[in-house]
């Protein structure tokens, strides 16, 4: 239980300059104690209301039992209301502008009711006792641009579920419970990092919780806030680390959250060409007013330092770049420049990424851009938006469409598996096959792939060898890794069943095998972003479909060389060059890790090489030698 908490003159000044970081420590509810009695302090900014109160199970949702008395011109509300116990449901009754009766549910509230209930909770999260000390010791040395990233992208609800009962019609698993079996699982098949879809507080199942109306609470799905805090905990124990994803792109229009807050537009535009997404039905922020900015800023320093969260993959901020996003003439309204740029979101991911990456060093920001802006991962003093990563959506189409074709058509297409390197080094990329890929009739991985089922797999295996060996940090969505036939539903969990057929449980040992090479070997990630790192031994080997290359280890010590044969032909005769006239030993080919065999290079001129030598390469072979 805290001291006596109010909102003062300071935090009145920070929270207008929006710079005021632990406002999450002052706004919601705190259980506290003033003059010797337990309550709980409530704080809710509402600048343009005529009244607010707060209503809950401790005063019967009484509008007159608790009015909130306005603090300063700022516009911030605060009661302490003593009896208030942790555990009770509330929300805030406001009298807005135009005299309007709103119920809203607490913005900086950190546990909510259980959908469909639309109620916060009083909690208090700062009760928790971490047990990652070593983890949280060791976080500031990891470097993204120099360590291994195999992100496993997880949807904790339909990852595994319980058998459905009437008392538990979905099933969910409880964070604790979950971070067990996921955790096991992970480490097992060597990813470095989690991914976790819709963690923060939404409404609507189906939206995969990328329509959020509690951006400080963990959804109550899967448990209380404590319990979210044990996933995280549990994971880094187990040496895995956590990204969220997280949406400050745009809110929806529930009654009970942000929009038209006191009856006015508080933390969207007003003007809905600049406040609204036609096509999504949502909100769009503010960027350019200090509070909702300092909102935002602070939420995302809330998981990342309150929830020890290791970094945040920010969704769809191509729309928060352009003006017209998604949107038509007359629908949006030119910067003061005359263009299509949001001037005030690239100063927010400025600003966003600097503080949250300055004060908590080893961790990232990835960014979910789907265009060509310039540095997207540039820093923000060089103009750049300074995210420390980018998904890599082009990489993502171009091999899509090229793993789709009937192989006899590759040929034609061989520069879409050879174009991304031209691209490279523009940015600091994620190679991402995400949940968007596997939804909405795009079928899964498994069934985008040409021919019978055998071939399917064997189609998936070399495709999924080019990624793991391709520069870029790596995700790859749950239920890929062992050929999910079905579309991602989040209704139903994993079809986990088909582990019990042998050709799914191969991919799923060859995806490990995959995962523990590239983690063994700094060749394969060491230098994703130094030019000198990778260098293809064949680009324009088309009418064979055949891509070779190698990637070079930052000590110069157990380069990698990489070839991946993407046909059902044959080649015994297949010979490869070489860089150096060394011994090549054969690590892993198509069946996966392999008894290392010996190959001598010679003076026999190939690929445009001196030295060379003769591999049988085999239908969808592949073949990874160390030198």
């Amino acid at each position: 239980m805290g001291e006596k908490v109010k909102f003062t003159e300071l935090d009145q000044y920070l929270f207008g300059q929006g710079t005021h970081y632990d406002i999450y420590k002052k706004l919601g509810a705190h259980p506290t104690t003033e003059k010797r009695k337990k309550g709980v302090y409530f704080a809710v900014w509402a600048p343009n209301a005529q009244y607010v109160s707060v209503v809950g199970e401790f005063n019967g949702w009484d509008t007159q039992a608790n009015p909130m008395e306005k603090v300063g011109p700022i516009g911030v509300f605060e009661v302490f209301v003593p009896g208030a116990k942790i555990g009770q449901l509330y929300k805030f009754y406001i009298v807005g502008m135009h005299g309007e009766e709103l119920y809203k549910a607490d913005p900086y509230g950190n546990e909510s009711e259980l959908r469909p209930g639309t109620a916060s909770r009083i909690t208090d999260i700062s009760d928790y006792k971490w047990t990652d000390d070593a983890w949280m010791k060791k976080r500031p040395d990891f470097n993204e641009a120099t360590d291994a990233m195999a992100i496993y992208e997880v949807h904790p609800g339909s990852w595994m579920k319980h058998p459905a009962t009437e008392e538990d019609p979905k099933g969910f698993y409880n964070y604790r419970e979950l971070a067990v079996k996921l955790a096991k699982y992970v480490k097992e098949m060597g990813y470095t990092h989690v991914e976790l879809m819709g963690i923060a507080e939404h409404p609507f199942d189906g939206s995969w919780g990328y329509q959020v109306t509690g951006y400080y609470a963990p959804t109550s799905r899967y448990g209380t806030p404590q319990d979210f805090k044990y996933l995280v905990d549990y994971l880094h124990r187990q040496k895995i680390g956590v990204i969220l994803d997280w949406v400050p792109a745009h809110f929806p229009k529930d009654a009970h959250g942000l929009a038209n807050f006191d009856g006015t537009a508080v933390y969207e535009h007003e003007d809905p060409r600049q406040g609204e997404h036609p096509d999504w039905g949502t909100k769009i922020y503010n960027y350019g007013r200090p509070e909702v900015k300092n909102f935002l800023i602070a939420n995302a320093l809330f998981w990342v330092e309150e929830c020890h969260v290791d970094g945040l993959r920010v969704d769809a901020v191509a729309s928060m770049l352009y003006l017209d996003y998604g949107k038509s003439d007359g629908q949006w309204v030119a910067n003061k420049y005359g263009d299509n740029k949001n001037l005030e979101a690239i100063e927010f991911f400025k600003h966003l990424n600097t503080v949250v990456l300055g004060r908590n060093h080893g961790t990232v920001m990835i960014a979910e851009e789907s265009t060509a802006w310039p540095k997207v991962t540039g820093k923000a003093e060089d103009d750049g938006l300074g995210f420390s990563l980018k998904w890599n959506m082009g990489w993502m189409n171009d091999f899509l469409e090229y793993m789709k074709l009937d192989p006899y058509f590759r040929k034609y297409n061989h520069n879409k598996m050879t174009f991304s390197m031209a691209y490279a080094y523009s940015e600091k990329y994620v190679l991402v096959l995400s949940h968007d890929e596997v939804v909405h009739l795009k079928c899964s991985m498994l069934n985008k792939m040409p021919g019978e089922i055998d071939d399917k797999f064997k189609n998936l295996k070399v495709g999924y060898t080019f990624m793991m060996c391709h520069p870029g940090k790596k995700l790859l969505f749950m239920g890929q890794e062992f050929g999910q036939l079905r579309e991602w539903s989040e209704e139903r969990e994993l079809d986990w069943f088909l582990l019990g057929e042998e050709n799914h449980r191969n991919l799923k040992d060859y995806v490990q095998s995959l995962l523990k090479l590239y983690k063994k070997y700094p060749a394969l990630y060491g230098m994703d972003n130094n030019p000198e790192g990778f260098e293809w031994i064949n680009a324009d080997d088309g009418d064979r479909s055949i891509f070779s290359f190698v990637r070079k280890s930052p000590t110069k010590r157990n380069n990698i060389l990489v070839v991946c044969n993407f046909t059902p032909v044959d080649r015994p005769d297949y010979r490869v060059g070489v860089p150096k006239k060394k011994q090549y030993t054969l690590i892993m080919d198509e069946n996966g890790m392999t008894e290392k065999k010996v190959f001598k290079a010679e003076k026999s001129e190939c690929d445009n090489r001196p030295f060379s030598f003769a591999y049988p390469l085999p239908a969808y072979g592949v073949a990874i030698f160390l030198y």
